[in-house]
């Protein structure tokens, strides 16, 4: 086919050889099959902004780091530079999660490179081959629907002791290899642990898959992964091995209103005696306090 003309500066370079095949054209990327060497491998081609119809929502990139003091300030202020900047933050973070998850032993697309918007990343396919479907067109048996729900389970979890959240996670980011699901479309992924919203993304992630399989196993149906996991991941408690139960008990006790005031109080008279020692200090030795 002919080259697209965003793939064309990685057939110059030599990063692929032959253009195959439009796999797909969805609201954030264009995605081809392309030859590099002697491997079939997906080039993902992000569109521009003003291309997309997925907006890049503050919930998502709420706690993610900008180590560059000068980018942050302009990305905060909605410069054009900032936002250019913005821009380039949203699409490598695609790539550095893929890099990330990968490392964690999460079944995600191996990423090959990324490079002026284009990503390059393994081909999924099923056991013949072909181009993986997604797990929306697939009809499961109760059998293959709760080994396949145990395992996006499993990979869920090391996402999240790999420190993010999918975010967008349903059975339209989900492929089906020859060993099972392959979890995809990152660019929206949730830092964990900076992410006020991450709790609540985590629970619809969970119970999106949990509704999804249920319907081919409805005993799923009453599970509580979600709840379960954050639960043990606040105490610091869940490993990317940790066997859960998929039940989840909430704390059903009731504060008592009177001890929290005594604690509250109790403060408050420390704090008002330290205040008074400083001013009696001050006097004794004639100073002007001076601020901290």
């Amino acid at each position: 086919m002919k080259i697209p003309k965003r793939l064309q500066p990685l057939v110059d370079d030599g990063m692929i050889d032959e253009v195959l095949v439009q796999l797909m054209s969805g609201k954030e990327a264009q995605v081809y099959v392309v030859r590099c060497g002697d491997e079939v491998r997906c080039a993902k081609v992000f569109k521009e902004a003003k291309q997309r119809s997925f907006k890049q929502a503050v919930q998502y990139q709420e706690g993610r780091k900008e180590r560059n003091s000068r980018r942050s300030r302009a990305m905060a202020k909605k410069t054009r530079y900032g936002q250019k900047e913005q821009e380039q933050a949203w699409l490598n973070a695609e790539v550095d999660a893929l890099y990330r998850l990968a490392s964690a032993g999460v079944r995600v697309p191996e990423p090959h490179g990324f490079v002026d918007g284009v990503l390059l990343m393994e081909m999924i396919t099923d056991a013949e081959g072909n181009v993986a479907p997604r797990l929306d067109e697939v009809t499961l048996t109760p059998e293959q629907a709760e080994t396949y729900y145990a395992k996006v389970i499993q990979d869920v979890v090391r996402m999240l002791c790999a420190g993010l959240i999918h975010g967008d996670l349903s059975e339209f980011n989900v492929l089906v290899d020859s060993s099972g699901p392959v979890i995809i479309d990152l660019p929206q992924a949730v830092d964990a642990a900076g992410n006020n919203s991450a709790a609540a993304m985590l629970y619809r992630d969970v119970n999106n898959m949990r509704n999804y399989f249920g319907q081919f196993a409805p005993a799923l149906l009453t599970t509580e992964y979600g709840k379960e996991m954050w639960a043990l991941y606040e105490t610091g408690e869940l490993h990317p091995d940790s066997k859960l139960t998929g039940h989840f008990d909430a704390d059903t006790h009731i504060a008592n209103v009177d001890e929290l005031m005594e604690v509250i109080d109790d403060a408050k008279e420390e704090e008002a005696d330290r205040q008074a020692r400083m001013r009696d200090d001050d006097d004794d030795d004639g100073e002007i306090p001076q601020p901290y």
